[in-house]
């Protein structure tokens, strides 16, 4: 099935205050009956995502070797490239192969009373073969950190809450991370998960999207619905702390990627927006707050104060690989925690 989402335009938050009021009922609805939306008006040039794609299928075209030689498995601090099918969602494979990068910084190695998230600060890696990945990546890291900036100030304020409540947990090495993710086809085995159902645990995700399709997104029906492509435009989802910071009033919304056929590949490049990993994230205060339903509680999947604990949570689940070799004992912790 397909529902298209509803198409948010950015642009309309500098072209006065009509537009603006506009853009901010707009918002408003879908943040708070949808939690997804398609995003133009950003700025993001043609020629900036065509470079983006172009040096993205230049990396998964590169010998196995060569993408090996970034595995993430020599990463404590899970940079660098799954091979497919080893990443896991809901507990089952996602046939997908990727490249993770973070904000490039030193490594910080937990002390024995620091907080294990910690070791999710560190450095990428980065390709011998294909020098420009880096420069490329990081500088739409940088691009698109801005444009979180300026939609979650949007956001805020169309929802009658201070635009710049949550500046202080983005100051100061915020938590960026960028995705450059191929879907291969179909599983030898016929099983189409790209990648499981699953709500983001952050703030925002921003995700460019090629012309193949696959992303399906859980509508008020309990159907899972197709988001076909729009050209230029960034599909947006809010996370499970923003639900939770607005008692449920925001959405996060369950989605998936059904696999491609076999003869197709499908690549997307996520890129999510999160506060510092020591941020803890505060209700927020707000002219709707009487009518939030309250946030969904999941026993399986726990919310804690500290950023930092829901994310390391996260990529000790979902790779496997890594944590045995680095981490196996935050995983016993983690799964006690919770």
């Amino acid at each position: 099935m397909s529902q298209q989402l509803p198409v948010i335009d950015l642009s309309a938050a500098s072209r006065g205050p009509e537009a603006r009021a506009r853009l901010h009922t707009e918002l408003h609805a879908a943040a708070h009956d949808v939690g997804f939306f398609q995003l133009t008006g950003h700025g993001i040039t043609d020629a900036e995502t065509a470079e983006l794609l172009r040096v993205m299928r230049d990396f998964f075209a590169l010998p196995e070797a060569d993408r090996l030689a970034i595995s993430n498995l020599e990463s404590p601090h899970f940079r660098g490239y799954t091979r497919i099918g080893d990443e896991h969602t809901g507990g089952s494979r996602d046939w997908r192969d990727q490249l993770d990068i973070g904000a490039e910084r030193p490594p910080r190695i937990p002390g024995p009373n620091d907080p294990a998230y910690w070791w999710l600060e560190g450095p990428n890696q980065w390709p011998e073969a294909l020098p420009e990945l880096r420069t490329t990546a990081l500088r739409w890291v940088d691009r698109l950190s801005d444009i979180a900036n300026r939609l979650l100030h949007e956001l805020l304020a169309s929802i009658g809450a201070p635009p710049d409540f949550y500046d202080d947990i983005f100051r100061d090495e915020p938590h960026l991370h960028l995705k450059m993710v191929r879907y291969p086809g179909r599983a030898p085995d016929g099983a189409d998960q790209g990648v499981g159902a699953h709500k983001d645990y952050g703030f925002l995700t921003l995700l460019l999207q090629d012309d193949i399709g696959g992303l399906q997104v859980e509508r008020a029906d309990g159907a899972f619905h197709d988001v076909p492509p729009i050209p230029g435009a960034f599909v947006v989802n809010l996370g499970e702390l923003l639900e939770v910071a607005t008692d449920g009033y925001l959405k996060a919304t369950h989605h998936r990627v059904v696999s491609p056929p076999s003869e197709r590949e499908r690549f997307s490049v996520p890129f999510f927006y999160n506060p510092r990993l020591d941020a803890r994230v505060k209700p927020l205060p707000f002219a709707h707050a009487q009518s939030a339903p309250g946030a969904t509680r999941d026993p399986n999947n726990p919310l804690f104060a500290e950023y930092g604990r829901n994310e390391l949570k996260g990529w000790l689940r979902a790779h496997p690989g890594v944590t045995r070799r680095h981490h196996a004992s935050l995983l016993e912790e983690n799964a006690s925690a919770a």
